[in-house]
């Protein structure tokens, strides 16, 4: 009798899944137009996008007085480059939007107060993230100077296109990533999943951790980069103990769970 009921109940118990997926695909579909007519707008950007890239190299020509330059190698080089620069602008300019669809699809399976928590999450991180790509463009042109600085006199360093990409796409999501981490933290603290005091006394890790990954995900070997990625982010992770600690008490019953 029993087995009969839960075989009944089968059709029932599916059809949620189903919900489910139909509602992602629907996110999902209307995420990707987003950055389709970001890339659209990214692909019209382009000129301004790559003139900012070779800028720190032409300086960094004038300044060793050598030959410094980037090099197109192969027929299709240079509109697969423009492609991946109009997909990159369209993602990041998309950010909003697609990070909306992300809310839209959790946002009905979260109790009123985690809604909020959920909002305050994006909120905070898009601009964040933002102030990640911003450092990322201060950065990027003294690191240009600091790697050709090393061409030996009467060199020349010829750079091909395809790797000056992946290296400025690579820098640059590097640092916006980095900068939304604490987001996290602040997140998984409000939310209860984590207290204050875990994060706290995982201190030395959390900067440890942080320096070994500022030298693996930023793309230059120099110490200057590194640490401009690494003292921001242990700012920004002791920023967010102290914003979880002052939410932690104004609702000490964050502590019970």
């Amino acid at each position: 009798m029993a087995s009969s009921r839960s075989r009944r109940a089968d059709p029932d118990a599916r059809q949620p899944l189903s919900a489910h997926l139909r509602e992602f695909r629907k996110h999902l579909f209307l995420a990707a137009i987003g950055i389709a007519l970001g890339s659209v707008a990214g692909w019209f950007l382009y000129e301004p996008v790559f003139e900012a890239i070779q800028g720190p190299i032409l300086d960094a020509a004038e300044e060793v007085d050598g030959l410094v330059t980037v090099n197109f190698a192969g027929l299709i080089t240079a509109l697969d480059m423009q492609l991946k620069v109009a997909i990159f602008v369209g993602v990041v300019i998309s950010s909003p939007w697609w990070l909306y669809q992300l809310w839209a699809f959790v946002a009905p399976g979260l109790k009123k107060r985690e809604k909020w928590y959920t909002v305050g999450f994006l909120a905070t991180s898009i601009p964040l993230f933002a102030a990640g790509l911003a450092l990322a463009a201060w950065v990027y042109p003294r690191a240009v100077v600091i790697l050709t600085g090393f061409t030996p006199e009467g060199g020349s360093n010829v750079l091909d296109a395809q790797m000056l990409m992946t290296f400025t796409l690579r820098l640059f999501l590097a640092f916006g990533i980095a900068f939304v981490f604490p987001v996290v933290m602040v997140f998984l603290t409000w939310a209860g999943i984590v207290r204050t005091r875990t994060w706290l006394k995982g201190w030395r890790w959390a900067v440890l951790i942080i320096f070994i990954l500022a030298a693996v995900l930023t793309p230059t070997p120099d110490v200057f980069t590194m640490m401009t990625m690494a003292l921001p982010m242990c700012a920004l992770y002791f920023a967010g103990i102290g914003v979880g600690w002052l939410r932690e008490r104004k609702r000490p019953a964050l502590e019970d769970l």
